[in-house]
């Protein structure tokens, strides 16, 4: 059984374009902690390559798309190049968002060519534009031999002729930089020269996955598809004759519906977190929506979504004629035990159905939740996502972020820094260096213009930061935790900068 590949480069960037409704031939590039992730075509003209840092692919092309990286959103996009596949051959393998396998199935097509163009042809009608089909007798060389087709192309490697394909390519299709370099510094520059090479050593000196290389280049290697099964169908509709006009109406009649639909996700072991409700008017879709839950849809929240969606499309006059099909389709699904409650509880399905109301009236942005991410700042690590989505680009809490001030957190934030005052005994401004070194001891000090001044009780600090030296305007702060007579702490901040005052106060110790 040989294998065939299919692989769309760039598929991040692909996706966040498609996503973000720009253009495919926009300059563009997937970034992960300022660092190229992906690259397109378009952007690689101007030089930006992978592994280039934010401000260097900028400086090369000031007009790319800075796109966030975002692997949910990659792999729900190639779902629907998986569907495309599975209708013309059941039993796909994909590797990742943008590379997927399967048997080959050449004979059923009368060819692999034929095959690969059918392939490429279904795809392009998707619109899925670059796309590339490589056919070997195994998975790696039926890889390599698609990154080596051109758009819309296929490149089929004859029945055992992987060994003399794979031995003229160089070693940098491995895309390890730490291993490529290594096999460089060895004067290793093909696979060939790899390959010629014992296993034990190569075992030995490299790890498992360079050793599995060189059995497929010494024609060794074979590695089993790892077929997924074709999902099963969990779309369901319900159709109403007469035509209906009262949404009153087509929800209660839409309530056996739901409850069966839910039922039909817990037979697979499955709850929905996004759903999309449609309703169909004189055979068209008039009114289409995507819900959101932060939890997952019971039979009740589906109604419920219905119900809210008929009502804002009735008003609006997007549906103009009696309602004749509703159609349930599960757009995201999880396992069950992923939204499992906890010992202690969860939020109260009220205050759910509620917040989920608010947003079908106002808008998916209406309602923000705040979560934690990585910083110096107690600003900077607050960050705000719609209720029921899943946060994505959010600065990692686990590096290490010097300059940021220990636990405990401050209680309250404030939105807004205040203008603020330290002083020594004379009454002359504390300061704070360059060298990060303090000039005065606090004795007194006001954390706002409407606050008395009292004196210091403790103070603690400095943790000085140096911002945007990068780019050329640098920022100095130094925060300190400063605790008045009357039992409140503050974190207040010196900035030698500021044009107003250079002492602010950030956040309460309430």
């Amino acid at each position: 059984m040989r294998a065939l590949v299919v692989w769309c480069p760039d598929w991040p960037v692909v996706a966040a374009l498609a996503e973000e409704t720009l253009p495919p031939k926009q300059p563009a590039a997937v970034f992960s902690a300022n660092v190229v992730q992906a690259v397109n075509g378009p952007a690689r003209d101007f030089g930006v390559r992978r592994g280039m840092r934010r401000r260097d692919a900028q400086a090369r092309c000031p007009e790319i798309a800075v796109l966030a990286a975002n692997p949910d959103r990659d792999a729900r996009a190639f779902e629907d190049v998986l569907a495309v596949l599975e209708q013309l051959r059941p039993g796909i393998a994909p590797l990742r968002p943008g590379l997927v396998a399967l048997r080959s199935p050449g004979r059923f097509y009368g060819g692999e060519a034929e095959a690969a163009a059918v392939v490429a042809e279904r795809l392009v009608q998707h619109g899925v534009w670059d796309c590339r089909v490589g056919i070997a007798d195994e998975l790696f060389t039926a890889e390599q031999a698609a990154r080596r087709a051109q758009p819309q192309d296929s490149v089929v490697v004859p029945a055992g002729g992987s060994v003399p394909f794979l031995r003229d390519l160089p070693v940098e299709v491995l895309e390890d930089p730490e291993t490529v370099g290594l096999l460089k510094r060895l004067g290793l520059r093909s696979l060939g020269q790899l390959g010629d090479l014992r296993a034990g050593d190569v075992l030995a000196r490299f790890g498992r996955q360079v050793a599995w290389v060189h059995r497929v280049v010494s024609g060794q290697g074979e590695r089993l598809l790892a077929e997924r099964t074709p999902p099963p169908d969990l779309e369901v509709h319900v159709d109403f004759e007469p035509p209906l006009d009262s949404a009153e109406t087509i929800c209660f009649s839409a309530r056996r519906t739901a409850d069966a639909f839910v039922e039909r996700l817990a037979r697979q072991g499955l709850v929905c977190t996004e759903l999309l409700v449609q309703a169909e008017a004189d055979g068209v879709v008039a009114s289409s929506r995507r819900w959101l839950h932060p939890r997952w849809f019971a039979a009740a929240d589906v109604v419920d979504r219905l119900h809210w969606q008929l009502q804002g499309s009735l008003r609006a006059g997007e549906v103009r004629a009696p309602v004749e099909r509703v159609r349930f389709v599960p757009e995201t699904v999880v396992p069950d035990s992923v939204h499992a409650d906890g010992l202690w509880g969860g939020t109260d399905e009220r205050v759910q159905r509620g917040i989920a109301r608010v947003q079908g009236m106002l808008g998916h942005e209406a309602v923000l939740v705040p979560v934690l991410q990585g910083g110096r700042a107690p600003a900077d690590r607050q960050a705000m996502v719609p209720w029921g989505e899943r946060p994505t680009g959010l600065r990692p809490t686990g590096l290490p972020w010097p300059g940021s001030i220990p636990p405990p957190a401050p209680a309250r934030v404030l939105a807004d820094p205040w203008p603020a005052a330290l002083v020594e005994p004379g009454g002359r401004p504390v300061v704070v260096d360059e060298r990060g070194a303090v000039r005065g001891e606090p004795a007194r000090f006001r954390p706002s213009a409407d606050e008395p001044w009292q004196p210091v009780a403790a103070w603690t600090g400095p943790w000085p930061v140096e911002e945007l030296w990068w780019e050329g305007t640098p920022r100095r702060v130094a925060r300190f935790q400063v605790v008045g007579v009357d039992g409140r702490a503050w974190l207040m901040t010196y900035d030698q900068a500021a044009a107003e005052s250079v002492w602010w106060t950030e956040a309460g110790y309430d």
